[in-house]
């Protein structure tokens, strides 16, 4: 029967969530990327088409500030 010392267990222990650790991030990076694709952020063109569907015509000045107010939202 094997036996396992302390320190080579605390060893093993580690590896394994480093591995985990850095097998998640390449996980998550990707997963992200596909969402960021799939759903790309708000910009000046849909934000028009918003004002549009309400029944505005938005001027450059509104679609701006719409954005301004967003961005600063973050």
């Amino acid at each position: 029967m094997m036996t396992l010392e302390i320190w080579q267990f605390i060893i093993i222990v580690l590896l394994v969530i480093l591995i985990t650790a850095v097998a998640t991030f390449f996980i998550v990076r990707k997963i992200f990327a596909n969402q960021l694709k799939k759903n790309p952020p708000i910009n000046e063109n849909m934000i028009r088409a918003m004002m549009t569907q309400m029944g505005r015509t938005p001027s450059e000045k509104q679609v701006r500030a719409v954005m301004k107010s967003m961005n600063d939202a973050k």
